[in-house]
């Protein structure tokens, strides 16, 4: 499941009529947007501070008072100052034509006059906030994936296949471990700075015993290097990615291991690991 669009709709200012901002707000809701509202005579920085403590995508700022050169500006100022420019921020209500650029040189992304359909809001705060989160999601995932850290195996025999991979493809054998609370036996290669885990299950409660009777021998699970597991598995659950646990779990090598649902990834069953001690 995805998660939610949340927006703030605030009224800065000492404007005191917000019909139309319980509109939208309403007209957000029924599109499936979490909403906050803020009251009446907010002024810039408890917008932001609550903006910030809400956790939002998405500022609406509605005002009918005239003060918007203003007060606009100052969120976005405060936005910035605050390290959380990354909210998109967009206003609306009595707004002259010509001070639209200005505004929009300020920071905010879309003014919206009296009259516009609120489908038109809708479409741009979803494609704006879709874009901004996955352009935010790609480069925490750059800097949080180091390196394919190895790709597993699952064999019927680990004999059998230590002699294919050892003595017919010449690999350099790194060693031999065993995770009794994963029910598997395990041989390490390397080639390059890629290893190679062949495993065979200790006995019929183990996963990959069962992988085995589903689908045969073949690769089993493509494993990343990550820095931070904790860190990688909060990125998952901000984009709703299913996980296998809830928290990760110690794997071969005392490396702190977890997997992504093979449904959200295409079928081919991910892994994070984290280097231990070991």
């Amino acid at each position: 499941m995805k998660k939610k669009i949340r927006v703030l709709i605030a009224k800065p200012g000492l404007d005191g009529h917000d019909r139309g901002a319980l509109i939208i707000a309403q007209g957000l809701r029924d599109e499936g947007m979490e909403v906050i509202y803020t009251g009446l005579r907010q002024t810039p920085d408890q917008i932001v501070s609550t903006a910030i403590q809400e956790d939002v995508d998405c500022i609406g700022l509605s005002i009918l008072s005239g003060a918007h050169n203003e007060l606009f500006p100052e969120v976005t100022r405060l936005l910035k100052e605050n390290g959380a420019e990354d909210i998109l921020v967009i206003g609306g209500g009595v707004i002259p034509e010509d001070d639209i650029p200005y505004l929009k040189e300020q920071g905010v992304k879309a003014v919206f006059t009296p009259g516009t359909p609120i489908a038109e809001i809708v479409k741009f705060i979803k494609e704006n906030v879709v874009n901004e989160t996955m352009d935010s999601f790609e480069k925490k995932i750059n800097k949080s994936l180091k390196k394919i850290d190895h790709i597993g195996i699952a064999v019927e025999k680990l004999d059998t296949a230590i002699n294919f991979f050892k003595n017919t493809l010449g690999l350099e054998m790194l060693g031999l471990d065993e995770v009794a609370n994963e029910g598997v036996k395990i041989a390490f290669f390397k080639i390059g700075d890629i290893k190679i885990e062949l495993l065979e299950p200790i006995d019929e409660e183990s996963p990959i015993y069962k992988y085995l009777q589903k689908k045969g021998e073949g690769i089993h699970h493509l494993a990343f290097e990550v820095e931070d597991i904790l860190y990688q598995f909060q990125l998952m659950g901000e984009l709703g990615i299913p996980l296998l646990q809830d928290t990760p779990k110690i794997g071969a090598n005392g490396k702190k291991v977890g997997f992504i649902h093979p449904k959200a990834s295409h079928k081919v069953l991910i892994e994070f690991c984290e280097r231990g001690d070991g």
